[in-house]
């Protein structure tokens, strides 16, 4: 090879490692600016009202967005909008039968179970806060969840601080919901992220549900003076007040060749919910059996958890199904009914808005059989079960 040519393919080999080590750093940094990701939309799909249906009865759940992938929350953006995260990376904002517009949220590790999960607006409405996995250290090697907060312009969300850091992450187990409680805190819920043990250490920010205020400090009134308010917990994945102001949190029994005892849990301060040392109906000094449980044949896997008249919703993910629990005044049963058991396939996130549920749909996440148009938003009316009953 003559000289001349060495020193042309020694140029393209330093230029190609360069670019290399240039994009790898790219996907690594903390703190960036939320860029628009080039547009894929979803198919809008504008409500068709149907002939069978008198006026001003209750109708079937409708579908208002379609061809999401892994939509993992929903929350009311005002002014007929609606957000919706997708755990790859990517918040959409859109209006039903109107325009829509895809945000790239960077720094999310799209592994497992993690990525871009949870999200919720302040009380003020002034910022947006989002739940997801991310990459930390030394080429990115460790993953993390974290909380950051971001001002919502004009243009989309701009990324203002890291709330809650070092959530610990496995491709299990990351929980992920938030939300902004009567008393203007904000709650966390996490995972064990595979270390069942950490669930019962309060000095652990896994198997927890954690309560911090606004700006990612620590309350006064925390039962072990940081941000645990609960543990105890294998996997919380939904969030809700009920109209007494009680905390209720849908909780992932065990998995794997033994599944079931799936749980719903009435949350009070410092309690401790028994993870891993008690499960299903089972009691021990000192730890709190969940109100119902699945029992150890059933699994409804249970994600997204809102309230709205008079009755607690939930999704499945494993179950398929919407399901409803209508507390006694104590808190201590429900009555409990199932809705569109396999219709939808898995279901993940519940929200209240405008007195309708809005429920996404989990097919596209490696676990579901994809159907045309998933994934989806449904809007149901809580009022077409009535009627069927």
């Amino acid at each position: 090879m003559s000289e001349q040519n060495r020193k042309l393919l020694s140029t393209l080999v330093l230029s190609a490692a360069a670019i290399a080590i240039a994009l790898f750093a790219a996907q690594n940094i903390v703190l960036q600016t939320v860029k628009t990701a080039p547009f894929v939309p979803g198919k809008l799909v504008p409500p068709t009202p149907s002939a069978a249906v008198p006026p001003g009865a209750p109708k079937e759940p409708v579908t208002v967005l379609e061809d999401l992938r892994v939509p993992w929350e929903v929350v009311d953006a005002g002014g007929g909008a609606f957000l919706v995260t997708e755990r790859p990376g990517s918040v959409r904002r859109f209006v039903p039968g109107g325009e829509q517009r895809t945000y790239a949220i960077p720094n999310v590790a799209d592994t497992g179970e993690g990525g871009l999960m949870g999200m919720t607006f302040s009380p003020d409405r002034k910022y947006l806060y989002l739940y997801m996995t991310g990459r930390k250290g030394i080429a990115g090697l460790t993953v993390v969840n974290r909380v950051i907060r971001y001002a919502w312009t004009d243009a989309g969300p701009k990324e203002d601080k890291v709330i809650l850091d070092d959530i610990p992450s496995q491709i299990y187990h990351d929980g992920g919901r938030i939300a902004f409680g009567p008393d203007g805190m904000l709650y966390v819920a996490t995972g064990d992220a595979g270390n069942s043990r950490n669930a019962q250490n309060t000095s652990s920010l896994s198997g927890k549900i954690l309560r911090i205020t606004a700006d990612g400090g620590i309350p006064a009134d925390n039962p072990f003076g940081n941000a645990v308010w609960s543990y105890g917990h294998r996997n919380v994945q939904g969030l809700a007040w009920d109209d007494k102001g009680r905390l209720w949190a849908t909780e992932h029994g065990r998995s794997g060749a033994q599944s079931g005892f799936d749980e719903l849990n009435l949350i009070v301060k410092g309690g401790n919910y028994g993870w891993p040392d008690i499960q299903g109906d089972q009691k021990k000094a000192g730890m709190i059996t969940p109100v119902i449980n699945s029992g150890p044949d059933v699994t409804w896997a249970p994600s997204g958890l809102a309230w709205l008249d008079g009755s607690l919703w939930f999704a499945g993910l494993r179950g398929e199904t919407l399901y409803e629990a209508v507390p006694s005044a104590d808190g201590k049963s429900v009555d409990f009914r199932e809705h569109l058991k396999g219709q939808y396939g898995r279901l993940r996130a519940v929200q209240p808005i405008g007195g309708r549920l809005y429920v996404t749909t989990s097919n596209t996440d490696g676990r579901g059989k994809p159907r045309p148009g998933d994934d989806r938003i449904l809007e149901i009316d809580p009022a077409f079960f009535r009627q069927a009953r």
